[in-house]
């Protein structure tokens, strides 16, 4: 079977927790502990129905507020498929949280309150899967039992949303009426929208084609770590770890070696013991060389007829994830593949002002939760893709050099 990873995101109360909890509860996949628990919860708490958004608000602040903190990963499986979840919070000011939780999904939920309809943080949320290059969104308008189901309403929401998500690129995007705390259009059609033609959300979620969402041509290996085992049997092994973060690689391939440029060919592709006929994203997999070549963690393997770019000064769009606001020509470590450097921050282009999507470049300081783009020069020279191209190689972080706290998430443009 393969694997689905998709997140939660949109406003606080819209639901995002309870959906997830009404997946995992009508697929049964929660054990009868965990249900003996948010049964005990609810009741304690004078609900009057089962509190399914307990099964992955699991912080006492959480519970105390009814509200989303902290990402909290969920894993299930259905006869067709897996799933990795990950519930992000609403709040404004844990939209850091979402970023993180969104970075390696396949496919983005947003929720809207069939009530409400698009709001701040469902623009913001869902231009934060455009830039995150997710390519599967499925907006789910919630909450429609207290709407009385109605198809206007429905639609009004859908037109609105339509509206805003024109600007963005995002390729496939569907919509589902819902009501996660009955269980409308989740795991079963709903009886009460006969007027609603589409498939619910699971059949959804089993059967969106996720397979070219991967880079399969630009070969890219960063390694993490060389592998030299001090054994009788393995005297003159030498092997270089790492995650296939793009392409395909097989034994005998010929390869280059970044920076240096040496080149050589595939000798084998090791995994726990077991030789590979190829390698390809995600894997990860040890790889061996015929040739004799110095190559340490930060360094990147690729095919010699498709290389990737070397340079020191890059754009990037970035996602501001701390209070303290960027410094104009201030440092920062930065983190990219397998390799860390220093860089400094040489211009601030513009922001974006997330309801509009208009660049604001009169306005260039840049705190929390602001997205805009910037330019920075790095220490040493990066082997890096767009971010549209790859998002492995695409991606960076910058830390605070003197608190170690990430306070950006760059894709390169």
């Amino acid at each position: 079977m393969d694997l689905l990873r998709f997140s939660t995101a949109g406003s606080v109360d819209d639901g995002k927790s309870t959906l997830i909890g009404r997946l995992l509860y009508d697929t049964k996949s929660i054990f009868e502990d965990q249900l003996e628990s948010i049964e005990q919860t609810s009741e304690r708490r004078g609900d009057d129905y089962l509190d399914l958004a307990l099964l992955t608000d699991g912080l006492k602040a959480e519970r105390e507020q009814g509200i989303t903190i902290d990402v909290a990963y969920r894993y299930f499986a259905t006869p067709r498929r897996k799933f990795i979840l990950a519930d992000t919070p609403g709040h404004i000011q844990y939209t850091r949280n979402m970023v993180t939780g969104a970075s390696t999904v396949n496919l983005a939920i947003i929720l809207i309150d069939a009530r409400n309809g698009v709001v701040e943080q469902t623009r913001r949320h869902s231009f934060i899967s455009s830039l995150l290059q997710i390519k599967h969104l499925i907006v789910c308008v919630n909450k429609m039992d207290l709407v009385d189901y109605s198809e206007e309403q429905y639609n009004k929401v859908v037109e609105e949303y339509e509206q805003f998500s024109s600007k963005l690129k995002i390729p496939d995007i569907r919509y589902i009426p819902i009501s996660a705390l009955k269980g409308d259009n989740v795991v079963n059609e709903s009886e009460h929208m006969p007027w609603f033609q589409g498939s619910p959300l699971l059949y959804t979620l089993e059967t969106v084609h996720v397979d070219n969402d991967y880079n399969h041509v630009d070969s890219r290996f960063p390694v993490q770590y060389v592998i030299r085992p001090q054994s009788d049997s393995k005297t003159d092994y030498r092997g270089y770890a790492g995650r296939v973060s793009g392409g395909v690689f097989k034994p005998g391939d010929d390869i280059m070696v970044l920076p240096s440029g040496f080149t050589s060919k595939i000798k084998s592709l090791d995994f726990f013991g077991e030789e590979l006929e190829e390698a390809y994203t995600p894997m990860s997999v040890t790889m061996t060389l015929e040739d004799e070549i110095d190559i340490s963690r930060g360094d990147m393997i690729v095919k010699p007829e498709n290389q990737s770019t070397m340079g020191q000064d890059i754009e990037l769009m970035i996602c501001w994830m701390n209070e303290k606001k960027l410094v104009p020509r201030g440092k920062y470590r930065l983190r990219h593949t397998t390799r860390d450097a220093r860089c400094i921050v040489k211009d601030v282009r513009y922001k974006v002002d997330v309801n509009t999507l208009h660049r604001v470049e009169d306005d260039k300081s840049m705190g929390l939760n602001d997205i805009g783009r910037i330019l920075i020069r790095t220490t040493v020279p990066l082997l890096h893709d767009s971010y549209a191209r790859n998002r492995a190689t695409g991606s960076v972080i910058l830390v605070d050099e003197f608190t170690n706290e990430t306070v950006a998430a760059g894709m390169i443009i």
